[in-house]
């Protein structure tokens, strides 16, 4: 079976409409500060409540997308989450903004489940690359949703977050003309699960997903240390130009979407764990130099970093569902949204090393975090068929196809 291009373009356009919030939320919150004369506090707390129901409740959508089909949820959850970001700035009360950010969470978190997993069978037999197009719309989506909601708060003051309605009334529409197509091999492996006998996952199994789900928390507190101690490091430690240290971090986040695009191929090519293996040991390196380095080398050495670390954001995904192919609405929301909420936790402990050893040290810290996740995805049992974990795992994707390929 061949690639579906079309269906995968369609859902990384939906990723992206839904990731644009996660993006813009950090970037409207000085504006609602000002505004509602809003605490730090009370300012952290709308990131919190948004980090619990756009990420951490994430496997609880993945299961209910194992134990019925939902694909509903792909047209809804990008408008619900646009919906919920566009009326914070027509709010007057701290509830309510509470509330809207709630909302637009819940949007977020019930369409990466049902995402990756319908992603999951358009990607042929070029699983990684064909994954990677999925992954990269929400990628691009966290990077650009700053720039989109000043754009719109710049302009029309905060009245102007209803904008953000426009492009998920557009993606429905798009996604609501294109759900049978996008249904049907959902529906179909619901249909193959209810007809056969659903093997409970073995030991082996169990300990190579926690060992990836370890893995991918890893690396994402290592994302999310570079893009919260760069500017640290750069404006309150060396006392640079705030604007310097930005750039930086954009650098940073937009050569990790770019890897993860590059990436993929290249998995596919040499096999998904010795891609793992390799980009997790070769980010050290760079990060080193990067740490050590000045002017524009910092900028190509960083560049170079995050395009190798995040390369695997995909893939790391996609073998979790290969381990496990039996649930895979719930390991996509483990990948997902567990991994990133708790690698964002990470962050905390880095600041407890920042007061009491210095910023320079929490920055050296983030450093040492790649190698140990590539020390987690060494034992690591993969590709399942070949070590007998998941026997049948092969015969339960081709089974899935057979209605949807003449």
């Amino acid at each position: 079976m061949k690639m579906d291009k079309k269906a995968l373009g369609i859902l990384s356009a939906g990723h992206f409409v839904t990731d644009i919030n996660q993006g813009a939320l950090p970037a409207l919150l000085p504006f609602l500060k000002e505004v509602l004369s809003l605490s730090y506090t009370m300012s952290g707390t709308i990131l919190l409540a948004a980090n619990i129901t756009s990420s951490i409740i994430q496997p609880a959508f993945g299961h209910l997308s194992d134990r019925q089909p939902v694909r509903w949820l792909l047209p809804l959850s990008p408008f619900v989450a646009c919906l919920g970001l566009s009326l914070t700035g027509l709010l007057s009360t701290y509830p309510l903004i509470v509330l809207s950010v709630i909302v637009s969470g819940f949007g977020i978190a019930s369409f990466h489940p049902e995402g990756f997993k319908t992603a999951h069978f358009f990607t042929g037999e070029r699983k990684a690359t064909g994954m990677s197009i999925f992954s990269v719309g929400g990628n691009l989506g966290i990077a650009i949703g700053p720039i989109v909601i000043l754009a719109l708060v710049s302009r029309f003051g905060l009245p102007g977050t209803l904008g953000m309605l426009l492009p998920g009334i557009l993606i429905t529409a798009l996604l609501l003309f294109h759900m049978s197509m996008l249904g049907a091999p959902v529906v179909t492996a619901h249909e193959k699960a209810r007809g056969g006998t659903k093997k409970p996952p073995s030991r082996y199994q169990k300990v190579s997903l926690l060992l990836l789900i370890g893995v991918a928390t890893v690396r994402a507190w290592a994302q999310f240390g570079m893009a919260t101690y760069i500017p640290f490091y750069y404006i309150d430690y060396l006392n640079g130009n705030p604007l310097y240290a930005g750039k930086l971090v954009s650098t940073f986040l937009l050569a990790g979407a770019v890897g993860t695009l590059l990436g993929a191929p290249i998995a596919d090519r040499w096999g998904h764990k010795k891609f793992l293996l390799v980009t997790l040991a070769g980010s050290f390196p760079f990060l080193v130099l990067f740490y050590y380095s000045g002017g524009i080398v910092s900028f190509i050495l960083l560049g170079i970093a995050g395009m190798v670390l995040i390369s695997s954001f995909a893939l790391t995904t996609l073998m979790a569902q290969i381990i496990l192919p039996q649930h895979l609405g719930i390991v996509s929301g483990m990948m997902v949204g567990f991994t990133i909420s708790a690698g964002g936790l990470g962050v905390t402990l880095l600041g407890g090393i920042a007061d009491i050893w210095g910023v320079p040290m929490a920055m050296k810290a983030v450093l040492l975090l790649p190698l140990i996740a590539f020390a987690l995805a060494v034992p690591i049992k993969y590709p399942p068929e070949q070590v007998g974990m998941v026997p049948d795992s092969a015969a339960y994707e081709d089974q899935t196809m057979e209605k949807r390929d003449p």
